[in-house]
């Protein structure tokens, strides 16, 4: 005969409470309260029986209190409760994800190997970068897809760059995309993912969370497009003048000429030209301090007549144009102006390209001529047929009326450092 528990079950040689919560008090806790006693011996499954029975207690006696304290029923938002390991019970969903992210990797590393651990460590911190102060309940299917969305967009060098320690999600999937071109690859994307669901998982089976609100969401073979922020023309202002001593006149030379990070950085005077009438293009090309993402990156392209002055007062007429800048260092102080900036929230440096871009659109200018401006491919040039094998692409002055089009918004005071 077999041993029955009131309010437990076993399954898979593991006791698990689950008990019923009241009618009226569902919308507020969810159905029921459920937790894996974590053993297969009746006496200890029944001793903790007791003790989470006393838990419940005192649970419904907070419920009843949270709902007595509100009005109306829409002013209740459903709380639940989280049952740690027997200690005093939490509501529902009110940990921390780097408190929870802790305590699974605590567990993980009793019994994975290191090689495994170190992996799912990695996936963990990529997680607790990017949401470590959220809530439980706040891991929604919209953020789900932004983590996704970000992981997708790594690199496989990314754990190796100096500016990835302590840097977020967001920032790792902006320094691996001007870093690099290649990403990881689908079969890696999908490991860190299943580590992700595997730790959302066991948030379930402790308690923490009712169901894996990432449960439906997968690794696609080709990514969705990037979740990087475009920086508004309200944020531009915001950034200019706050006349950063270290970003602002990087910053402004990659506003006005949709530059990557990479590319600006391994700049030098003599890649400046003068081209008459037309003022001064700056050459793009690999060199000892770079190397381009991919061909159609290396390009020249007109200076808007700021950044002309800006060459004149204030860079270098020799050697590099910012001797002092490199893409671990942009990365870390735009991430500090960030923090300083609550409005700069969801925007990484990668952001003052994609505000480039959208100028060029906003005054009209062909999709194939801003791709040829930013070092993009074209569906044009990508097909290879008449334009990509036998045109020389848009002239030097078509550069320049796009360029000159481009305005800097009001009240962005551009000071010159």
């Amino acid at each position: 005969m077999s041993i029955q528990i009131k309010y437990a079950y076993k399954r898979h040689n593991t006791w698990t409470y689950r008990r019923t919560y009241p009618q009226h008090l569902r919308d507020i806790l969810g159905s029921s309260l459920k937790q894996s006693l974590k053993t297969s011996d009746a006496k200890i499954a029944r001793k903790r029986v007791e003790e989470l029975n006393t838990k419940f207690t005192d649970i419904v006696q907070e419920a009843e209190t949270h709902a007595a304290q509100n009005d109306t029923p829409s002013e209740s938002r459903q709380i639940g409760v989280a049952v740690p390991r027997y200690h005093r019970a939490r509501l529902l969903g009110q940990r921390p994800v780097a408190e929870l992210a802790a305590r699974y990797l605590t567990e993980a590393s009793e019994r994975l190997r290191p090689g495994s651990y170190k992996s799912v460590r990695f996936a963990l911190e990529l997680l607790v970068s990017h949401a470590g102060e959220a809530q439980a309940r706040d891991l929604s299917q919209a953020l789900g897809r932004e983590v996704l969305g970000y992981i997708s967009q790594l690199s496989p060098n990314v754990r190796k760059y100096t500016a990835a320690r302590g840097a977020s999600l967001a920032d790792l999937a902006a320094l691996s995309e001007e870093s690099e071109a290649t990403t990881l690859k689908p079969q890696t994307q999908a490991r860190i993912w299943g580590q992700l669901q595997h730790f959302l998982d066991w948030c379930v089976q402790s308690g923490e969370l009712e169901a894996n609100p990432w449960e439906d969401l997968t690794v696609k073979a080709k990514p969705e497009v990037s979740p990087h922020g475009v920086l508004t023309d309200a944020q531009v202002v915001l950034l200019l003048s706050r006349k950063d001593w270290v970003l602002q006149n990087f910053l402004l030379f990659c506003l006005l000429t949709g530059l990557r990070s990479g590319e600006a950085c391994g700049l030098f005077a003599e890649d400046v030209i003068s081209k008459g009438n037309l003022g001064r293009f700056v050459r793009v090309a690999p060199n000892d301090i770079r190397q381009l993402k991919s061909k159609t990156a290396q390009r020249k392209l007109p200076l808007h007549n700021i950044l002309e002055n800006l060459l004149d007062i204030s860079l270098p007429t020799t050697g590099r144009l910012f001797p002092t800048m490199t893409v671990d260092k942009v990365v870390k102080r735009y991430a500090f102006l960030r923090r300083q900036i609550p409005e700069l929230k969801g925007t990484v440096f990668h952001s003052t390209r994609k505000w480039f871009i959208t100028q060029c659109e906003r005054t009209g200018t062909p999709e194939h001529f801003t791709a040829s401006l930013v070092g993009h491919h074209s569906a044009r040039s990508a097909n290879k047929l008449t334009y990509g094998l036998y045109s020389a692409g848009i002239s030097d002055a078509q550069k320049r009326e796009i360029v000159d089009g481009v305005r800097v918004p009001k009240g962005g005071q551009i000071g010159l450092e």
